[in-house]
């Protein structure tokens, strides 16, 4: 009688045991919620960041941390659209003649000595704290669904602060706590997230002065949130709008730029 009633009641702890195991499996999450104000919010500060139509622009990228000389990269980005971009390594002179092109969420880099492009992922790394897909493609708005967490007042300003999930693993960063300022929906700060949600680095938009007919950060300060101390700071310069045809973005044409 006892070992029947034993039988019974581990029978019955299976049963109760079996759901909770199938809940911690990897079960794919619901699609998070576009929020239309988020979104809107996120199409304006994308727009303050960069232009919607075709630009051109220097970016200088110095990165530091303990016990390391500073590193100086210097790079010119060519950009139509958000889902087109040509990053060209202008200094230093060792890696001159290479050069990312990016297609919607797809990356190659074309290397002098090499004859086929080669894959790159977005969240790879470029320099220091910068990914490739920090310099490469900066469309918030289509690589993440937007929901307004909170607002906060720093300094006397007020800034919507909110969440973006990635659309998808190909994406930069898998999540995204971003600051933008109430009125003039400029980029305040952000905070980029693992697919684990591990803080991986912060950056801050300073320095904003008018560009291509708009107020925009001409600076971007990126920590490392995972080692104290490394950062990288990017400036931007000598934007200009740029009638940029398609073409140019194909693996074709890139032999001919210089």
């Amino acid at each position: 009688m006892h070992a029947r009633q034993s039988s019974l009641i581990l029978a019955f702890c299976a049963a109760l045991a079996a759901p909770a195991a199938a809940l911690a499996q990897d079960v794919p999450a619901a699609t998070p919620v576009d929020d239309p104000k988020a979104r809107r919010i996120v199409e304006e500060a994308d727009r303050i960041r960069f232009p919607a139509e075709g630009f051109q622009v220097e970016v200088s990228i110095v990165s530091t941390g303990k016990d390391k000389a500073p590193d100086e990269r210097k790079y010119r980005v060519l950009s139509k659209g958000n889902e087109n971009t040509i990053v060209m390594i202008t200094e230093p002179a060792t890696e001159r003649g290479q050069i990312l092109l990016m297609k919607g969420r797809e990356l190659w880099v074309f290397l002098p000595n090499i004859s086929q492009p080669v894959r790159l992922s977005l969240a790879q790394r470029l320099t220091g704290q910068v990914a490739n897909g920090d310099l490469a493609r900066a469309n918030f708005a289509g690589d993440y669904y937007a929901q307004v967490l909170r607002t906060e007042t720093i300094e006397g300003a007020n800034y919507d602060v909110l969440e973006l999930n990635a659309v998808d693993r190909s994406v930069t960063y898998q999540r995204v706590v971003y600051w933008v300022r109430q009125g003039s929906s400029a980029p305040y700060r952000a905070e980029f997230y693992s697919a684990s949600n591990r803080l991986l680095k912060t950056c801050v938009y300073e320095k904003f002065e008018s560009m291509a007919g708009k107020m925009r950060p001409t600076r971007i300060v990126m920590e490392d949130a995972l080692r104290s101390g490394e950062q990288s700071v990017l400036d931007y310069s000598a934007m200009k709008l740029r009638e940029l045809p398609d073409k140019m973005f194909t693996k074709d044409y890139l032999k001919k730029l210089e």
